[in-house]
């Protein structure tokens, strides 16, 4: 039976209209960091260079590259880790000047993916599609823990909206949030989608007062 994160793993990636708290275990991902406004032309190679990746690996088997253990899946989707630059924290105004954006963009992987068939299919990646990007890829694991996660329906402008109601949610439950750093789970295809429709995961760790 094809796995399919929508239906089997809900907890993870469908979160209520409100804030929630969940226990993120670690997974695998294929992850590239940057700097810089997301909405500038430079941005939609660093989530090409992701895909063409997480594809190579779900349709390995008919490359004659079948890792042990693998089964069907569908890939999962892009996620980010935002936060901002050392000096925009400093002069911090109450407004983000997105080029001051650092981002880590990733996309998950199944368990039976490990670092010896991720580079090879980094290498392979490199030889059939070549892009100066995939030498700043890497592979590795992540695991969020504790973390307060809530649906953003709506343009990603208006993030800070649902990020109000979660802070709520976490002083009305004795948490702070462990760092500045919060997770974005993109579950619509923003070319295709209405930006009033968009879906977003909204998340953030945290930890106990």
């Amino acid at each position: 039976m094809k796995h399919e994160w929508r239906k089997h793993e809900k907890d993870i990636y469908v979160p209520k209209a409100k804030p929630e708290i969940v226990n993120v275990p670690p997974f695998r991902f294929f992850m590239i960091e940057g700097k810089g406004n997301p909405n500038n032309e430079f941005f939609s190679a660093y989530i090409e260079v992701l895909y063409s990746l997480s594809y190579a690996v779900k349709m390995s088997p008919k490359a004659g590259i079948e890792p042990k253990g693998y089964f069907e899946y569908a890939v999962y989707p892009l996620e980010g880790i935002w936060d901002i630059s050392e000096d925009a924290k400093d002069n911090y105004s109450g407004r983000i000047d997105k080029e001051s954006l650092l981002f880590n963009l990733m996309i998950r992987q199944p368990d039976f993916v490990t670092e010896e068939f991720a580079r090879e299919i980094i290498d392979r990646t490199k030889k059939k599609k070549p892009h100066e990007l995939l030498d700043r890829v890497k592979f590795g694991v992540v695991e969020d823990g504790k973390c307060v996660q809530m649906m953003h329906i709506g343009s990603y402008d208006s993030e800070h909206e649902t990020f109000q109601k979660m802070h709520d949610f976490c002083e009305d439950n004795n948490l702070i949030r462990a760092s500045k750093q919060h997770r974005e789970i993109y579950l619509s295809a923003a070319r295709k989608v209405s930006v009033d429709k968009l879906k977003t995961l909204l998340r953030f760790r945290v930890v106990s007062k």
